[in-house]
């Protein structure tokens, strides 16, 4: 069963993120399940750091796009979305091709949303996890 509340595609979330941060850094949403967002940036010269390698704020980025687009489209509507915490756990560096997330549910509740996202590098190996929790906010008046 999916949880989404908003009709939700790649398309929509592309669209809403013009003009964003994400787009700057070259974001990619490339599915949409029932419940869960896969997306993906790349490394490249806006993504990498001195060393050669996917620079951890990136990752971050990607997380918390993913995690938050997936708090918002499964909150009813009128509701807002903003983060309170995340967190990264940076496992393996990645210098070329792109970095896949992959962001699910943990907890959807009335007032909190935690979401797990997994980030892996081109073969499959995971370069990073990260643990998004949002605040969801009811419509004011």
């Amino acid at each position: 069963m999916a949880i989404w509340t908003k009709p939700i595609s790649t398309e929509i979330l592309t669209t809403t993120h013009i003009d964003t941060a994400a787009q700057r850094l070259g974001v990619e949403f490339v599915e949409i399940g029932p419940d869960f967002i896969r997306g993906r940036i790349p490394v490249d010269a806006r993504t990498r750091q001195p060393y050669g390698v996917i620079h951890g704020g990136a990752n971050v980025v990607l997380a918390e796009t993913l995690g938050s687009c997936g708090a918002d489209y499964s909150t009813p509507v009128g509701h807002r979305i903003v983060g309170l915490d995340i967190n990264a756990n940076h496992i393996r560096g990645v210098g070329q091709g792109w970095v896949n997330g992959i962001a699910r549910p943990v907890h959807i509740g009335r007032s909190t949303h935690v979401w797990q996202i997994d980030m892996t590098d081109d073969q499959g190996r995971i370069s990073c996890v990260s643990r998004l929790t949002l605040s969801v906010l009811a419509p004011r008046g």
